[in-house]
């Protein structure tokens, strides 16, 4: 199955169809708050004095306490990080463009809002989202992905050829005529 989500031509554009449906929910929003002057204070304050518990005993303490600790005090930050990450991963995903990439980063910003106990599309936007993850680069095939990824890949192999050195002996030492080789 999973090699299926990943190799697929079939599979390639029902996830192209897919997340450009996810893409542009992502995009739209984050277009939306950048925009309409968005504000995560009271959002944040919102999940501080009312986090998800079962039987008044707080579910996910650890989330709590990074809003109390680093979100709120640092919210002018988060103010700008949520919507334009919100924005470039809705681009990403509608032009395919580091497909893989865009989907993780989704699904962090879902999870973080799901710990904050909003549950809204979350659960839906995971599990498309988490697909497409899954898929990697068959799902952006019908994207920028198809051109970006083995130019990516090629420019990766060359960095690490140069990294090595023509003969692939940096870090090695020389060997000598006899074939010992001298450590630095």
């Amino acid at each position: 199955m999973i090699n299926w989500l990943r190799e697929s031509k079939i599979a390639a554009v029902i996830f192209a169809f897919l997340r450009i449906y996810l893409g542009w929910n992502w995009m739209t929003s984050g277009w939306g708050k950048i925009t309409g002057g968005f504000d995560a204070s009271g959002y944040l304050n919102n999940a501080v004095a009312n986090p998800v518990n079962k039987a008044g005993e707080v579910i996910y303490p650890t989330y709590t306490a990074f809003i109390e600790a680093v979100a709120l005090p640092n919210v002018k930050l988060f103010n700008v990080l949520v919507p334009w990450g919100e924005l470039l991963v809705g681009l990403g995903l509608v032009v395919g463009a580091l497909t893989a990439t865009a989907a993780f980063f989704g699904l962090v910003m879902n999870f973080m809002f799901l710990f904050a106990g909003t549950i809204s599309t979350n659960p839906w936007m995971v599990l498309i989202g988490g697909l497409i993850f899954i898929a990697g680069a068959n799902a952006g095939k019908f994207g920028v992905d198809f051109y970006l990824m083995p130019y990516l890949k090629n420019l990766i192999n060359q960095w690490k050829a140069n990294r090595t050195g023509a003969g692939g002996t940096a870090g090695k030492g020389a060997a000598d005529e006899e074939g010992n080789t001298a450590h630095a």
